[in-house]
């Protein structure tokens, strides 16, 4: 995404870093945009601390605005995504008996054959609760392409 956009606006300054550490100062940008990256991070702690790292780099009502992947069970009999249906039951049942380290709702994804993607799968109301922790106040929320078999859930936070 980055190549892109480097390509698209070439006068532009595109950095890659953690979000955990942006390396820019207090107040610094309007928005900030996520994209598929949230779901990825890999505990509520972590998680807590990347909304509060945007805050803290966010200027006064500067809008965070954040999707991750929609993989509720909800979501995936709606669209009929039976293989990831079994996967989130796999992982949730594993859960259940202690035999599966992660927390709930965190899955493993194969990917191109080649290794397995960490994912939690969110809900709207966890994603407003951890919104609402970090000191964001929520614009907007919902679910983009819900029945479609790829969606994305969104959310719109500003900076109080």
């Amino acid at each position: 995404m980055i190549a892109l956009a480097r390509q698209k606006y070439p006068e532009a300054n595109f950095k890659i870093s953690s979000p955990l550490v942006i390396p820019y100062p207090d107040n610094f940008f309007d928005k900030i945009i996520s994209l598929a990256v949230f779901h990825h991070l890999p505990s509520k702690k972590l998680r807590i601390l990347v909304l509060k790292e945007a805050q803290r780099t966010l200027k006064p009502n500067g809008l965070l605005i954040l999707t991750v992947w929609n993989i509720s069970f909800k979501q995936l009999i709606i669209s009929k995504n039976w293989k990831r249906l079994k996967l989130r039951l796999k992982f949730f049942f594993l859960k259940l008996i202690e035999k599966n380290p992660l927390d709930f709702n965190d899955i493993f994804i194969p990917w191109n054959n080649k290794c397995q993607r960490y994912i939690h799968c969110f809900t709207l109301k966890e994603l407003e609760k951890l919104s609402k922790q970090a000191g964001f106040k929520i614009i907007d929320k919902g679910v983009l392409k819900e029945n479609r078999k790829e969606s994305n859930l969104f959310i719109i936070l500003q900076k109080i």
